[in-house]
């Protein structure tokens, strides 16, 4: 592996999963100067995943979705810098300056920036509206979950569907209003994401598709959610879950291209040499389908920090990974992998009904994507299979005798070989 300077500085701007993986992977791949990782957050880094689940029902300390012990960022010689804001990177002179005033130089710079909520307008600032992205967010939202508190999620993706369900293990009244014709639209084609409208409606939730929020408003009996057909919905709280816009500010004034995301090539590197993005905030080739891509996933952003820190130290591997991601509702697990679509010629292991299935999605004749109903080894499986042996055919896969573990291991065997 070629090296960099290694006399100089590491900066990682960003302390989640992709920014804090980043960090540790320059210390343990043997980079030897200075690594600082800086985020606004005021906590330590942290698994945001079980936010939306186990820390909002109580169920879970926060401290235990730490990423590490407090003691592993001094034990590994990173400098870990919470509640400190970059405010503006130079990448000609290689500095940048923080909120207080300090400036750092850098030798190598990477933007692990993640994204924010996307805003509803109408509803931005009100109080009792929420929104959950961080840590900070939590608590507030927490202690308007009681039992028989009424409950409106704007937003039936992967935190509006968890929220929604969280709130009705806690005894709330809930309304879900989703924009698209189906819950989880983004992740799954309708067959399949109709299982879930159901599934939230078999307990209790009172889910709304196809509707277009215009306002939010504040009255004596409570918060009036309303759509342009005029239809309108009462609650005590109101969870605004549509959606993450990408944090490419900072890279932006600093002169690197932005589109959808910072824009970096299969090795995480940006339009401006030495300086790298990794995670949500991440534009990247897809290398096995084609085209270019922003994957907003933990697992996804855990990988990509990794890969993009051997490559700021020379490895230069191209990336190209299978995307995977996991929801807990109802104590139903779904994990998903791959780029399933609604045009996708589509095969079921299993029985939909039974919520235990799995549904193998191909295109063009090539295996692209798999979504998993209480299945998670099948998942594991058909995720290696989709990067070592896309031709394998419907028939095949969907045929429940198939032994997809053991498939899958000779396929990676064999490939290997």
């Amino acid at each position: 592996m070629t090296r960099v300077g290694n006399a100089g500085n590491a900066i990682v701007v960003g302390t989640g999963v992709a920014g804090a993986t980043a960090a540790l992977t320059l210390r343990s791949t043997g980079y030897e100067g200075r690594i600082v990782l800086i985020g606004e957050e005021p906590d330590e880094p942290y698994r945001k995943p079980p936010l939306s689940k186990d820390v909002l029902r109580g169920t879970m300390p926060f401290e235990r979705t730490r990423l590490r012990a407090p003691q592993t960022w001094e034990q590994q010689d990173v400098e870990l810098r919470t509640g400190e804001r970059v405010v503006d990177v130079d990448v000609l002179a290689r500095k940048l300056e923080l909120d207080g005033g300090e400036r750092l130089d850098y030798e190598l710079l990477l933007f692990a920036t993640g994204g924010s909520p996307r805003p509803l307008p109408v509803a931005d600032g009100m109080a009792g509206v929420h929104m959950l992205r961080s840590a900070s967010d939590v608590p507030a939202l927490r202690d308007r979950l009681a039992e028989g508190s009424r409950v409106l999620v704007i937003g039936a993706g992967l935190i509006g569907a968890e929220v929604a369900a969280t709130a009705r293990s806690r005894g709330c009244a809930v309304t879900m209003l989703e924009a698209e014709p189906t819950p989880l639209s983004r992740l799954l084609p309708p067959r399949v994401a109709g299982v879930y409208a159901d599934l939230h409606r078999s307990h209790g939730v009172e889910l709304h598709t196809g509707v277009d929020v215009t306002g939010v408003e504040r009255t004596e009996s409570g918060l009036v959610t309303t759509d342009a057909d005029g239809r309108g919905w009462t609650a005590d709280t109101v969870v605004v879950a549509i959606g993450m816009v990408p944090n490419t500010e900072l890279a932006e004034r600093a002169g690197i291209a932005v589109d959808n995301g910072i824009l970096v090539d299969e090795y995480f590197e940006t339009s401006v040499p030495g300086v790298f993005a990794a995670g949500d905030v991440a534009n990247q080739p897809n290398l096995m389908l084609g085209g270019r891509q922003r994957i907003e996933h933990w697992q996804s952003a855990q990988e990509q920090g990794a890969a993009a820190a051997r490559n700021m130290l020379g490895d230069r591997t191209p990336f190209s990974q299978v995307p995977w991601c996991w929801s807990d509702q109802y104590g139903v697990n779904l994990q998903v992998a791959g780029w399933p679509m609604a045009t996708d010629d589509l095969s079921i292991r299993g029985e939909v009904d039974s919520l235990n299935f799995t549904a193998v999605f191909h295109r063009d004749g090539r295996l692209v994507g798999a979504v998993g109903v209480n299945r998670a080894k099948e998942i594991r499986a058909l995720r290696k299979l989709i990067a070592t042996a896309p031709g394998a055919g419907p028939e095949l896969l969907a045929d429940d005798a198939t032994d997809l573990g053991t498939l899958a291991s000779s396929t990676v065997s064999t490939a290997l070989t």
